[in-house]
């Protein structure tokens, strides 16, 4: 499951029982050797729909983790900026990238910084699920309130998996455990699967003001993914 240098069942164990922020400074060190990291092959697919509609001016990436996606999108842009509530997930993108002067770091809640705004492009990756749905209509708000018209919101979700799937049973039975760790266990952990999939997602950015298009993602072992690009309308 995990590459070499990823975190031990114990390591893990105590990354779930702290906080949503604790339990990421814990884990920002061998992050990007597990599977929680977006691929790179699906940095990739984003970057090459992105690629005909670039340049792009300045970027904005939400909960941007180790940098991983803020790096795929640079050639894209002329300046791009990073927010995350995790200072070891930002230590950890701020080795990646160096001492780029056009990508800038920022740590910060994305529900009370100010995020600036003017963006002609917002993306986000793997973190949805750390956003309660109840958030998450505030979330896309904001999202639309920092892109400037006709600015783009791109990330990847999939659709529900069937009953019948291994895939499901998974992602619901991780559900069940956290429900119970975070009624048992304070601070809670937030982070859940199957909460912005494909149909949940398109009625909510469109509520919010943004205009969805969705595009397959391309990769024949991840067939229920897809890339949605939201344009602020």
């Amino acid at each position: 499951m995990f590459e070499p240098g990823g975190p031990s069942f114990v390591e893990l164990v105590r990354q779930g029982l702290s906080s949503t922020v604790h339990g990421y400074d814990l884990l920002a060190p061998k992050f990007d050797h597990t599977p929680f990291r977006t691929p790179d092959d699906v940095l990739g697919r984003v970057v090459e729909h992105l690629r005909p509609f670039g340049p792009f001016g300045h970027a904005l990436d939400l909960c941007c983790g180790t940098g991983a996606g803020a790096g795929a999108i640079r050639p894209l842009c002329e300046r791009v900026t990073g927010i995350d509530f995790s200072e070891g997930m930002l230590a950890q993108a701020r080795e990646r990238l160096g001492d780029d002067p056009s990508v800038q770091w920022r740590h910060g809640d994305v529900f009370e910084t100010d995020l600036g705004g003017d963006y002609d492009l917002v993306v986000c990756f793997g973190a949805l699920g750390h956003i309660p749905p109840l958030e998450q209509p505030q979330l896309l708000r904001r999202v639309r309130g920092v892109l400037r018209e006709g600015g783009r919101f791109v990330f990847v979700t999939h659709t529900v998996p069937p009953w019948t799937s291994a895939a499901r049973w998974a992602a619901e039975v991780f559900n069940a455990t956290m429900r119970v760790r975070n009624a048992l266990i304070k601070p809670e952990f937030i982070m859940y699967y199957l909460d912005f999939c494909l149909g949940d997602a398109l009625p909510r950015l469109e509520a919010a003001g943004l205009e969805p298009t969705v595009v397959p993602l391309g990769l024949a072992r991840a067939p229920r993914f897809y890339i949605v690009d939201a344009k602020a309308v």
